[in-house]
């Protein structure tokens, strides 16, 4: 087993961090076996690495090495990419070909971002796996082949599993052994030697002096996240060596090369909390629902009592229908534009009619505390979504024209 310091340096592997030395050290240990490997981690933490140590060394190193990048081919073609396929098979198919795990037989596939395969070219693969036979498109013969996999994703597997993105039984078939390399930001310590590196190599490259950082340059980089990983560092590395003139590099040159995007301190809330306020709001506005549903029938209660005050047959006769109106309506609003002649004989009173307007007792009150909630959920998603309307417009399930007449209408 060679040193893992020979490894890194045939291979230019820039870094000594703990966790990388440790997926470095699985990938020397495993190659010489036959067994799949899974290599995982963030994009552009340089995992086709990993495949070609593997490939150097093992017992398959002079046969073929195939890296394949399953999310750049088309579904359409990518069964007849890796297993080939007839003369005649599908409209374009003019001759015979024979597809990667027929060519590299003996050797060994790459198949970078695994997770993108769709459903039907995953059960293919697995029976790859399962006994080394495969069937060519638009053929029913089956073939042998003798081919090494190691699969690479960026993906959160399990997720991809719980979603019906990808097969279970083919996730454990690959990752028989899985190799994790760590994100960038994780690598403090090595993120400025990979820096020095890059500048070593285009300076060589544009045929240029080196370009080097002073001390608050070096701390800028160091507290940079680097979604992009170690590809988003040589890309920085490279527009400096290319464009500046200054050969020293301060933290104010430097700043100008790193997105702002991608310096966002810890969020207090990520995704989940934000469905989860989503989920409060509804729920907040299905209460002030219910709640006036019940305020509503209360009033009607109170009505219907006051109107069975009176006991005699004409108050019966002259009050019924319109009893009979607000109990049958189906949405549970109060009657609207329509007068009520409440008729009083009692014993104490003498026979008397009031009148009153059913539909301004009601509404008004309604009206009112719709408009109140309304506007608080408004002012609320807008402070949310940072004044962006179309946001907040998806947020509260209205159109974007609709919220914009609201807000005119509330004068926000």
């Amino acid at each position: 087993m060679e040193n893992l310091q020979v490894i890194k340096q045939r291979f230019e592997i820039i870094g000594n961090d703990p966790q990388l030395n440790r997926s470095l050290g699985k990938a020397v240990r495993v190659a010489p076996t036959d067994i799949s490997v899974l290599v995982t981690g963030e994009s552009g933490v340089g995992k086709e690495s990993i495949p070609k140590i593997i490939h150097a060394l093992s017992h398959r190193k002079h046969a073929k090495y195939i890296a394949v990048n399953c999310g750049a081919i088309p579904e359409g073609t990518i069964d007849s990419e890796l297993f080939g396929h007839e003369k005649g098979a599908f409209t374009g198919a003019t001759a015979n070909r024979n597809g990667y795990f027929e060519v590299a037989d003996g050797g060994t596939i790459f198949l970078d971002e695994v997770g993108e395969l769709p459903l039907t070219t995953q059960v293919r693969l697995l029976r790859v796996l399962e006994n080394g036979e495969f069937i060519k498109v638009g053929s029913s013969k089956v073939q042998k082949t003798d081919v090494r996999i190691v699969a690479a994703t960026n993906l959160k597997m399990m997720e991809a599993i719980q979603r019906g993105k990808f097969r279970e039984d083919l996730y454990y078939r690959l990752s028989t052994i899985e190799i994790d390399l760590p994100p960038l930001r994780n690598r403090k310590e090595d993120i400025h030697l990979l820096f020095r590196k890059f500048a070593s190599d285009f300076a060589q490259k544009y045929n240029m002096p080196t370009i080097r950082l002073n001390e608050d340059a070096i701390h800028l980089l160091l507290s940079y996240n680097f979604p992009g990983n170690i590809r988003q560092l040589r890309n920085i590395s490279e527009q400096i060596s290319v464009v500046e003139e200054k050969r020293e590099i301060d933290g104010v040159l430097l700043s100008h090369y790193l997105p702002q995007q991608g310096r966002n301190l810890p969020s207090l809330i990520n995704n989940r909390s934000s469905e989860s306020d989503i989920a409060k709001e509804r729920e907040m506005m299905y209460k002030v629902l219910f709640d006036m549903k019940s305020e509503i029938n209360d009033l009607k209660k109170l009505t219907q009592d006051l109107m069975q005050n009176g006991n005699n047959v004409q108050f019966q006769e002259k009050n019924q229908h319109l009893i009979d109106k607000i109990y049958n309506d189906e949405e549970g609003e109060a009657v609207k534009d329509e007068k009520v002649q409440v008729v009083y004989s009692n014993d104490d009173y003498s026979p008397r009619e009031d009148t009153f307007d059913f539909a301004e007792t009601i509404d008004e009150d309604e009206t009112l505390l719709l408009q109140d909630k309304e506007l608080e959920m408004i002012k609320k998603s807008l402070e949310r979504n940072k004044g962006k309307r179309k946001l907040a417009a998806q947020e509260l399930g209205i159109s974007e024209r609709t919220l914009y007449r609201k807000i005119k209408q509330y004068d926000l």
